[in-house]
């Protein structure tokens, strides 16, 4: 079982002087739970090399039992620090594709030529794709081979609106991932603020927050079994 993980490059938080980046439960609990059952992990990003960690998620009290685990692991924190380029990762060497969120994709991802055909390939080839939290955000200019958006009538969450206030950046991001998603056509629904929360439609998972990123990690592994 071979899972390619993407991760953000961006690590600029708009015009704040703000960093930001990839958010380490999102990436450390799915990592870890599909690792352990036995999954050969890729992980790439648009530039390649260092992979910027949102330093919002590692303050004290956004430490989970994955994340205390990641930072004891040296070879997590290598594959971190040394991401494949995202360009030269092919699909079909792949069974699923994983993106975890964190604010940078909404800058990077969301219009990064080769994370949309990426994910359209994936698509097409009826493999388990997954987001969650802002990585929604990757599918924003995402099309089916008919050229309509990929979300338009699957049932899809993301990082809500109110979520987005309550963290006091809805001015700073360049778009809101649940604006974005019910304007592309996607049947849009969510969980309290912060509650778990994941939707599977077809070959697409998406989870709504940190929360849900284990989540999402468990609904990718039933596809592919």
């Amino acid at each position: 079982m071979k899972i390619l993980f993407v991760l953000t490059s961006h690590d600029e938080l708009g015009d704040t002087g703000k960093k930001t980046g990839f958010w380490i439960e999102e990436f450390a609990n799915p990592y870890y739970k599909l690792l352990d059952k036995g999954a050969d992990i890729t992980v790439a990003t648009p530039k390649g090399g260092k992979a910027p960690i949102d330093p919002s998620s590692d303050t004290e009290d956004a430490q989970t039992e994955d994340t205390k685990r990641y930072k004891k692991d040296e070879a997590a924190q290598k594959v971190i620090n040394n991401t494949e380029v995202l360009s030269k990762m092919k699909p079909e060497d792949y069974d699923a594709v994983f993106y975890p969120g964190g604010h940078g994709p909404l800058w990077d991802l969301s219009k990064d030529r080769d994370s949309i055909g990426l994910i359209e390939s994936f698509n097409a080839a009826h493999k388990p794709i997954g987001f969650v939290c802002h990585a929604p955000a990757a599918l924003k200019n995402v099309k089916t081979s008919d050229g309509k958006p990929l979300v338009k009538g699957k049932k899809v969450t993301g990082f809500t609106n109110s979520e987005e206030k309550a963290v006091q950046l809805t001015k700073v991001v360049p778009f809101l991932v649940e604006d974005m998603l019910k304007e592309n056509g996607g049947i849009y629904s969510k969980a309290g603020d912060w509650e778990e929360y994941a939707l599977v439609d077809g070959n697409l998972v998406t989870g709504q927050n940190p929360a849900s990123s284990g989540l999402v990690a468990e609904k990718l592994y039933e596809m592919l079994n």
